[in-house]
């Protein structure tokens, strides 16, 4: 059963992970207007916050994440302040 407020669209992009400084490189998986799947290359300690950036596309966009499983995040969209 579809639990997603929104369909999202499968894509292959690549981008990064920001916070504390430090950028973690990721790819997308999956995007709709209210959130994604990330994977990693491995299991990172990465915080429930943090900032996303998928240049290819222009997009800077503050995270929280929902659900992580191994090497991949799921994760929705912050609101902007």
């Amino acid at each position: 059963m579809e639990r997603r407020a929104t369909q999202r669209r499968r894509v292959l992009k690549g981008g990064s992970i920001e916070f504390d400084g430090r950028t973690v490189e990721c790819v997308l998986r999956n995007i709709s207007a209210m959130g994604a799947a990330l994977q990693i290359d491995r299991r990172l300690c990465i915080p429930h916050e943090f900032k996303l950036n998928i240049p290819y596309d222009g997009i800077q966009q503050n995270c929280r994440v929902v659900w992580r499983k191994e090497t991949l995040i799921g994760l929705a969209f912050e609101a902007a302040a």
